[in-house]
């Protein structure tokens, strides 16, 4: 059965100000204006991208308590989106609200009667909004037949990611007493707020496994993770729930990490998953594209590049981040060790703009020249550095982990603190520079959406390694292995469910 398909939207935290400077008035009347947005379509979501906001001209638009626009106010605004190939929204007020909120008989009328005018026009169909008084707001979508289909969250993507949510689509969980003291950190209701985000983990790595399990154990609800690779002998030394059974039976990296995530998760009802796709294939952007926050725990050009551009395309919040080892040249020892960690987002500097990414490489390990030895050889580049540390992965990953909180809880009101270096050798935390660079590619294409500049393609090595992994399960040795190991993972369950009842709650 074929689950419906969800709806959102998400605007820049600029378009938000200016959204509500004009919506909430000190009068207390309620107000309305039109903006564009840019559709992103997802594996199984299409969110609303605000993008400019239109304010009404005189005599388009009359507030008498409620408020009223004409027709032509709608022409005109539908006519600049579809130059533009976007569609529009109906922004509107109700001051005196609060949380998610339900039409009234005029704001339905209003809405379902331009439903067919901005489709006509646009090609898109109408969002409507609405801001009540605490700042949250709602959303719906109206299709050209003028049917009504609610939006299950708006975000504010800013340095605070805030998000309102739909209370009859995405219910608040039921708090669990496995998460009692995790609650205790900052209350019920960001509790609420937080598990409800869905947050894929792109790279299933040493740093990204530890994430998702730490996730999954704060209780959110939607955690996922995304690796085509296999898990390898290399990867014990950093992976502390990784074993040789794991790397003899060829199973994933994201194989592994669900088993793991199903044992760590502490929400009542968990919806897990994993993908073995490319975050640098369409279908791997796709699945991408449902997701609220994503974190990026990869070290190709070609795959950061691809994120980087998500974040403001399509305003997903991407937590980047990872680790540089420095030994001396003959072995002997550490020069040094750093890691890093920031949030991209519109209004924060681009991988390209902090020299964290280099367009060159993107290209060479688009064409798989750096996995290439000849060409590295030719070419004098040295090989890409692979160091890590079992006793350092975990710094990373705390780092990110750090940013993410900061984004969703922002604590003492604060958000995100933009770009952090520690460097061990002093033990140092750096605020690196925020500045915004105006000719910046990624930061133009903010809000872009489904007219971003494609970055996906085939991925040879992806498939390669897939198609290996698929041919090795088919053997018999590995089949009879995995089968005894499903019997053995049974009976280990069922002996616990006997002798610890309460693990089946």
């Amino acid at each position: 059965m074929t689950r419906p398909r969800r709806f959102s939207a998400a605007m820049p935290g600029t378009v938000d100000d200016a959204l509500r400077l004009h919506l909430l008035r000190d009068d207390g009347q309620e107000d309305i204006c039109l903006v564009t947005y840019a559709p992103s379509t997802g594996a199984s979501r299409t969110s609303a991208l605000l993008k400019e906001v239109v304010l009404p001209k005189p005599g388009e638009r009359s507030v008498h308590g409620n408020a009223s626009f004409t027709g032509d106010y709608v022409v005109r605004v539908a006519s600049i989106a579809a130059a533009q190939g976007l569609g529009i929204a109906l922004a509107h007020s109700h001051p005196h609200g609060s949380g998610w909120q339900q039409m009234s008989g005029p704001d339905e009328d209003a809405e379902r009667s331009f439903a067919h005018l901005a489709h006509a026009i646009t090609g898109h169909e109408l969002f409507g909004l609405t801001v009540a008084g605490d700042h949250a707001w709602s959303a719906r979508r109206w299709n050209a037949d003028a049917r009504c289909t609610e939006a299950e969250s708006v975000r504010v993507v800013d340095s605070h990611l805030r998000v309102t949510w739909n209370e009859a689509l995405r219910p608040v969980p039921m708090p669990q007493d496995s998460q009692i003291r995790t609650i205790s950190g900052w209350g019920e209701q960001i509790q609420g707020l937080l598990t409800r985000l869905r947050v894929l983990v792109v790279g299933a790595g040493s740093i990204g496994h530890d994430i998702a399990i730490r996730l999954a154990a704060t209780g959110l609800l939607h955690v996922a993770v995304m690796d085509f690779d296999d898990l390898e002998r290399v990867n014990l030394d950093r992976m502390p729930t990784a074993t040789w059974i794991d790397v003899a039976l060829r199973r994933g990296k994201v194989e592994h990490a669900l088993r793991q995530l199903r044992l760590a998760a502490t929400a009542g009802r968990p919806d897990l998953h994993g993908f073995e796709d490319s975050i640098c294939e369409d279908l791997g952007q796709r699945i991408a594209l449902d997701y609220d926050v994503i974190f990026s725990c990869v070290d190709r050009p070609w795959p950061r590049a691809v994120l980087n551009q998500l974040a403001y395309s399509d305003l997903i919040p991407v937590i980047d981040g990872g680790i540089a080892i420095d030994p001396f040249a003959d072995g002997n020892g550490m020069r040094n060790a750093t890691w890093r960690s920031h949030v991209l987002r519109p209004g924060r500097p681009c991988m390209v703009c902090t020299r964290q990414l280099n367009p060159a490489d993107v290209t060479l390990d688009q064409q798989g020249l750096l996995e290439d030895p000849e060409y590295i050889r030719q070419s004098g580049r040295q090989k890409p550095a692979r160091q890590n540390v079992a006793a350092l992965a975990i710094s990373p990953a705390a780092s990110q982990l750090a940013q993410f909180v900061s984004l969703v809880v922002a604590p003492g009101g604060l958000g995100e603190p933009g770009p952090l270096q520690y460097v061990l050798s002093t033990h140092q935390l750096i605020a690196l520079p925020t500045s915004l660079n105006p000719e910046c590619f990624f930061e133009r294409t903010t809000g872009l959406g489904d007219a971003r500049v494609e970055l996906t393609g085939v991925h040879e090595s992806a498939e390669r390694t897939r198609a290996a992994r698929r041919r090795a399960q088919r053997s018999t040795r590995i089949r009879l292995a995995r089968a005894g190991d499903r019997l053995l993972t049974s009976a280990q369950r069922k002996w616990t469910e006997l002798t610890c009842p309460e693990s089946r709650l």
